[in-house]
């Protein structure tokens, strides 16, 4: 899944993880104004016909891995289908991650000048996906808005070590971790939604698909209901192709595809948010500039293209929402020069970097005179209990 050996940049090393070089904490020495002079004005237009190809590109493939499987496997002598399912799964699970990855875009309004044919295709492709459209949209944006903040970021809020659970400790070794990420990966998606695990704290139970939660306002209770309402109609739908089909066909084909779509989708996030260079802000110390560049590029090999390059070019994406996915490669490109040593972006395959982000960034503290800038507003991940 990796693209190889690790590839530094300005300085974020592999071989020694105490001397690894952080991101700086410090006011960069450049504008969200600069920056955007720096990428070419094309990169910021929105053409309706190129955002459709990609959705019909992706269709198409998830149609024929589905017409392929429910034609022709049955066919197979039984030792055979034993593995011609799990690569359907593998193969249809990627491609429907890149057809959620479109519909996150149609949810920042990055592929067309019309809010509502955005809203209306994402509704469809994220509700088929089983994704409370409108809700995450709110919340995803908010995290946007407030990336990096302990206090105000929606989601992959690191925890102080005096808030950990009682028996973190227990988990910090190899089985432990195996456990942890099986967990994250089956369950961290759904239960991120459901109950709002690993998201910011609020005083009462939060769940992105209550109208009345404490996620939403008022004026957004309408969205809430709209979303629940396309996840209802796709359970509707998905009873009765199991009633008529059989559960276990409807598992094959669409249940364990949704649940390799949720781990990517949790793994992808997990790693641009987890690092031990990255810096958490307070409120004494957060603005948005710094906060947005708290986010790490990271290196999927060839399912970065296979995900739209939401892996690889996540940190543009952080600073310019709106930008459609298929400029955000040549954005990329541009900015590097500009952003310097503030561009954070991590090489390691992805199978490495998630058991060493999962060994290593167990919690934060305030790095007060320990290299992370002398601040208490400041906050760094530790790996030692």
């Amino acid at each position: 899944m990796g693209a190889g050996g690790r590839m530094p940049i300005d300085g974020i090393k592999e071989e020694n993880r105490g001397s690894v070089n952080r991101v700086p904490i410090e006011k960069p020495p450049f504008t969200l104004g600069q920056i955007k002079q720096a990428i070419p004005p094309h990169c910021f237009r929105r053409s309706l016909l190129r955002s459709f190809s990609y959705v019909v590109h992706d269709l198409c493939l998830a149609s024929f891995f589905y017409y392929i499987a429910t034609s022709y496997f049955h066919f197979l002598p039984q030792p055979f289908s034993y593995i011609a399912w799990p690569v359907y799964w593998v193969l249809q699970g990627c491609i429907l991650t890149g057809v959620w990855v479109i519909a996150h875009e149609w949810g920042h309004h990055a592929f067309r000048d019309y809010q509502w044919v955005d809203d209306t295709v994402g509704l469809i492709l994220h509700s088929a996906l089983l994704v409370p459209y409108f809700s995450w949209k709110i919340s995803h944006r908010r995290h946007h808005s407030n990336t990096g903040s302990m206090e105000r970021d929606e989601v992959f809020v690191p925890k102080p070590k005096s808030k950990l659970s009682c028996f973190a400790k227990y988990l910090n070794n190899p089985p432990g971790r195996v456990l942890s990420l099986v967990v994250t990966l089956t369950l961290g998606w759904p239960m991120y939604l459901a109950f709002n695990v690993s998201g910011r704290y609020y005083d009462r139970l939060a769940s992105h698909y209550n109208p009345y939660g404490p996620i939403y306002s008022d004026r957004e209770r309408l969205q809430v209901y709209i979303s629940d309402t396309g996840i209802f109609a796709v359970i509707y739908v998905l009873y009765k192709i199991a009633a008529t089909k059989g559960l276990a066909w409807l598992l094959c084909t669409y249940g364990v595809p949704l649940l390799i779509v949720n781990a990517f989708l949790v793994l992808i996030t997990y790693l641009q948010h987890t690092h031990s260079a990255l810096p958490h802000y307070d409120s004494s110390e957060w603005d948005w500039l710094r906060g947005a560049l708290s986010t790490m590029d990271r290196d999927f090999g060839v399912l970065n293209k296979v995900f739209h390059n939401i892996t690889d070019t996540h940190v543009a994406h952080h600073l310019f929402s709106t930008m459609p996915h298929y400029h955000a490669m040549e954005a990329t490109k541009a900015i590097k020069p500009i952003l310097g040593k503030y561009y954070p972006f991590d090489g390691t395959p992805i199978y490495k970097a998630m058991w060493r982000e999962a060994k290593e960034c167990l919690y934060v503290e305030p790095d007060v005179g320990g290299g992370g800038g002398g601040s208490k507003g400041v906050f760094w991940y530790r790996n030692k209990f």
